[in-house]
């Protein structure tokens, strides 16, 4: 009987000269690699022919067997790629994951039109689209400055009478009165106008409103103006027009670096620069195959453009063929300049990597030191540190911050609403903080934290190891903050057996828990600091008489914050409100504002 080695040496040796992809199996008979290949001979017996390094050599040391499945060409073969590693998603191979599409601005085409954000482009007669933007920030950011500078309807069904836009100045009123096609197909022409980058009609009228107002001594009027014309020319810089054509079009530049590959997509819509996607990657056998397999990816998960310039004139055919778009390496000019910039900012992409990893392995050397002094099993990579924060007992919270590999994870921070009778006591409250955490950890089935670290005392600490005992698979370890009598911190209380553990003042390992301990007390109190200032939001209406349920609903739902509310001018209040409880609200505005609400 063939042993695996006999197995493979036997298939080497009948491989076709033919395109066509390979399958990779383990030990099991998984999948774990699937690649392509224009000569499928060449291709698999330089893995086992040749030395490799890297992620490919820990690849080929799990190799037992593998099946090819010939192509007519090497499109065909690309394309079977992309198919069979989204159909066994491989150990080995990379999958550009994103569960999310990207947003495009759309204008709804309709008697009166409005605007919106949509995550697809699939329904072009029914909606004009612009984008894709390359996040929902930068989309709505845009979305906001058209609405203030084009008068279109901001409400899907049209209300039985107008609302504060119209009143502004910011919708045409089609709620009350019949607004002509002649009127929105302008607006409509002037939009696309601006979202090409030509909005030097716009800053140029704004800028003569701008005047007139402060002629007639409306200076509030005119800081408005201001206020829009400086949102442009912020767009102006951010989204700076380098193609002459406005064609959709998208650069892809590359660079290698001690086994990594950086790929940057630059994504033009209308000759705009709108974005940018970076992947760093394990560089695989083939830069030809790698590129090629990821670019078609991308292009599977974001909207294709007219046009893709690239560095590498051998994939050109295969790619244009494989997208159906065209594909080129220009020789001259302006797309060569903007090619030469992708390459420039792929590299750049690339050497940040590198140095991140570098600061990564000083993380790692320093939880190694932390493990030893607390006398754990291994290094605590995954850290959660938890801070309450109240004033007299009101809006109190919980915060939890969460550190992997030593780098802060903001997308793992949690804040807790206090409930109950715990608000005015801190340890009632770090009980129940943390029983809600760990209660949701354990009923999602996630992984608990390697440490804790509370920054609380040895009370805190007590209170931290009586909640864990309650979940028997939970195996993390607990610490708390020592200070001294000057509140400074020294040190950390192990809650194996509540010793002190001194760490060297000054050093590195100080420092990391000082970065924790700063980052956990900054989250608190900024989190405190918002809910306190939510609920003077909220309450702030009731102490004015004459501003009742009615007039309360039309502010919050023109300035959702308190930072818009007090941005806002008299003349923008009195849209909602009579002059005297306007001059009221502003006046109740200042002193909250002297009295530190709303400063974030």
């Amino acid at each position: 009987m063939e042993n695996e080695k006999e197995i493979v040496n036997r298939k080497l040796n009948f491989l076709p000269n033919k395109p066509g992809c390979y399958l990779m199996k383990n030990e099991a008979g998984t999948i774990i690699y699937v690649g392509k290949a224009k000569i499928l001979m060449n291709r698999v017996k330089q893995y086992f022919t040749r030395p490799q390094v890297g992620k490919v050599a820990r690849m080929v040391k799990e190799v037992r067997d593998f099946d090819i499945i010939e192509t007519d060409n090497e499109k065909e073969a690309l394309l079977l790629e992309i198919h069979l590693i989204q159909k066994y998603y491989p150990k080995y191979n990379i999958m550009l994951k994103d569960g999310k599409m990207y947003p495009f601005i759309a204008i709804r085409k309709d008697s009166n039109p409005y605007l919106r954000i949509v995550r697809d482009n699939k329904n072009p007669k029914s909606f004009i689209y612009f984008g894709p933007y390359p996040n929902s920030g930068a989309a709505y950011k845009m979305l906001h400055l058209l609405n203030s500078l084009f008068p279109l309807r901001k409400c899907i069904t049209l209300p039985p009478r107008p609302c504060l836009y119209y009143y502004m100045g910011q919708c045409l009123g089609p709620c009350i009165k019949t607004v002509g096609k002649k009127q929105t197909d302008t607006i409509i022409r002037n939009i696309e106008k601006f979202l090409r980058g030509d909005n030097s009609a716009v800053k140029a009228d704004l800028t003569k409103k701008m005047l007139a107002a402060s002629e007639e001594q409306n200076f509030e009027l005119a800081n408005t103006y201001k206020k829009l014309i400086q949102s442009i020319e912020h767009i102006n810089i951010n989204q700076k027009i380098v193609m002459k054509d406005h064609i959709d079009r998208d650069i892809v530049g590359y660079s290698t670096r001690e086994g990594y590959i950086s790929i940057l997509f630059l994504l033009y819509r209308k000759g705009v620069l709108l974005g940018k996607n970076l992947f760093v990657l394990e560089e695989e056998d083939s830069i030809d195959d790698q590129l090629s397999s990821t670019i078609v990816q991308f292009y599977q998960i974001h909207p294709k453009p007219k046009e893709l310039i690239i560095a590498n004139k051998g994939i050109c055919d295969v790619l244009s063929e494989a997208l159906d778009i065209n594909v080129i390496v220009p020789l001259r000019g302006q797309k060569k300049d903007q090619l030469y910039l992708a390459l420039e900012n792929a590299k750049k992409g690339l050497d940040d990597h590198f140095l991140t990893a570098r600061l990564e392995d000083d993380n790692l050397r320093l939880l190694n030191e932390l493990k030893t002094k607390l006398n754990m099993e291994n290094p605590p990579l995954d850290i959660e540190l938890y801070d309450n924060s109240h004033l007299q007992g009101e809006n109190a919270i919980g915060a939890m911050v969460k550190f992997v590999n030593g780098v802060r994870s903001p997308k793992h921070y949690r804040k807790y609403n206090i409930r109950g009778e715990n608000k005015k006591d801190d340890l009632a409250m770090m009980e129940e903080v943390l029983r809600r955490r760990f209660n949701r950890l354990s009923q999602e089935l996630q992984n608990f934290p390697d440490l804790i670290i509370v920054d609380g005392g040895e009370n805190q600490v007590n209170v931290a190891k009586k909640v864990l005992e309650e979940f028997p698979t939970c195996h993390t370890h607990i610490a708390g903050l020592y200070k001294n009598d000057r509140h400074e911190t020294e040190g950390l209380i192990d809650g194996k057996d509540n010793s002190i553990v001194y760490i060297a003042n000054r050093s590195p390992l100080f420092f990391l828990l000082m970065r924790m301990q700063d980052e956990v007390h900054r989250y608190a109190i900024s989190t405190h600091r918002n809910k306190r200032n939510k609920s003077l939001f909220e309450d702030i209406f009731q102490t004015i008489p004459g501003i009742g349920k009615k007039r309360s609903a039309m502010l919050l739902n023109a300035y959702p914050t308190f930072s818009a509310l007090s941005s806002a001018t008299k003349m923008e209040l009195m849209q909602i409100l009579p002059e005297e409880l306007a001059d009221k609200l502003l006046e109740i505005i200042k002193e909250k504002q002297k009295q530190g609400f709303g400063i974030q």
